[in-house]
């Protein structure tokens, strides 16, 4: 599949994390369990990670995402604060 063709698990996490991270600079969602929806890796840059220890960001994105998760496998969880 191409890259700009999301599948619809994908389409879906990365709706629900806009809706909860609207600061987000950059929000990347990738079905790594070859299209089936149990595992995602997941980048975002926003805002609201400044002066948050990694823990603390990555329990928020598992926060935002609990309904999804329930359905998961594995989440593989990459978060970062915007450069200057």
């Amino acid at each position: 599949r191409s890259f700009t063709s999301q599948t619809d698990g994908e389409a879906r996490v990365t709706r629900v994390l806009r809706e909860k991270f609207p600061r987000a600079s950059a929000i990347r969602v990738v079905d790594i369990s070859g299209g089936c929806g149990a595992m995602y890796e997941i980048h975002i840059e926003s805002e609201d990670f400044k002066e948050k220890r990694t823990v603390q960001q990555h329990q928020m994105v598992n926060q935002a995402l609990s309904e999804e998760i329930k359905s998961m496998h594995g989440l593989r969880i990459f978060t970062s604060t915007p450069k200057p």
